[in-house]
């Protein structure tokens, strides 16, 4: 069998589940630590793919997300990590002491433990042109993003912590800022009053976004003022979308203990409530979804895991 393929007669050390920066370097810090370690992904990169530029991430100046998913794949081929991607895992089971992944094309896999860096999803509008303007004007990570829009006017979709934090950090660097929220403000009061000081942004409740439109890139949304029961346009050039994150957690979900966020809870190593499953990365309660902040809990699991195997006599 080639040694670059996962193989369903041998029972590893550790199965990662995700190939996005925290699996991928959690398999890269596993390889290092001598444990005989596989990845399952459906997509080998995860978000990467979908970020169009990244600026913030240390030694790094500006890349594409999708250079930047290469740079780390390429780096976990290097060691000869077996990678078996556009695979989903849909059932987790156990045999004794071993953890049971099995895929969709009913294959199983064997581990010692297990790896859910399986990350998550921003939640979408899901409105007419938002598909259409993504990577064009509409982006969904205000933190990475907003260097990208300095001097510009944008819009903000949102009305809890995220958005309205977005909201004043994203003022410190754009023209203007207007804050578009179908009801009301769901956030802290101390950021609400906060936002409302800052003379550079605006903000419209009540408010619905019906669609967004544009030519080559995004010019502006078309929103319902419930209000007033009339619909009318707001002109910008850039549209975050920060309206929460959809956690990844298929088959995962009827086993692990998750938060009111459906996130996977976490301690400071890693574990889960199941012994010997482990989660790093987005999917979890771990705070800023970053793509620097996934890779080094990647690592931070891998070394916990190496640690855990030492302590267990599992054959």
């Amino acid at each position: 069998m080639n040694k670059n393929q996962l193989d369903m007669d041998k029972t590893y050390d550790l199965l990662v589940v995700g190939g996005g920066p925290a699996g991928l370097n959690a398999a890269l810090y596993a390889k290092r630590k001598g444990l005989e370690v596989g990845i399952i992904t459906k997509r080998k990169g995860g978000l990467l793919l979908d970020t169009s530029t990244v600026e913030n991430y240390l030694g790094t100046k500006e890349m594409s997300g999708e250079t930047m998913a290469e740079e780390f794949l390429a780096h976990v081929e290097t060691l000869e990590v077996p990678i078996k991607d556009d695979s989903e895992v849909v059932q987790y089971g156990k045999d004794g002491d071993i953890h049971l992944l099995t895929l969709y094309s009913g294959e199983i896999f064997r581990a010692k433990t297990i790896l859910v860096a399986t990350g998550s999803n921003p939640r979408h509008l899901d409105v007419k042109g938002e598909d259409t303007y993504a990577g064009k004007g509409v982006a969904y990570c205000a933190i990475c993003d907003a260097p990208l829009f300095k001097g510009k006017d944008v819009l903000i979709a949102g009305g809890g912590n995220s958005a309205v934090e977005a909201a004043i950090d994203v003022a410190k660097v754009v023209k203007s800022v207007t804050l578009v929220h179908r009801s009301q403000l769901r956030a802290d009061n101390i950021l609400v009053e906060k936002l409302y000081a800052n003379p550079n942004i605006t903000v419209h409740l009540e408010t619905q976004i019906l669609e967004i439109f544009g030519e080559d890139a995004m010019k502006g949304i078309r929103v319902l003022d419930k209000k007033k029961n009339s619909e009318h346009e707001l002109f910008a050039d850039g549209l975050f979308i920060e309206i929460g994150h959809v956690p990844n957690l298929g088959p995962f979900r009827d086993h692990l203990k998750l938060n009111d966020f459906n996130e996977i809870i976490v301690d400071e190593k890693n574990h889960t409530n199941l012994d010997g499953v482990f989660a790093a990365g987005d999917v979890t309660t771990l705070p800023y979804k970053q793509i620097v902040i996934a890779a080094s809990d990647g690592a931070k699991a891998a070394l916990a895991v190496s640690e855990y195997l030492n302590a267990q006599k599992i054959s």
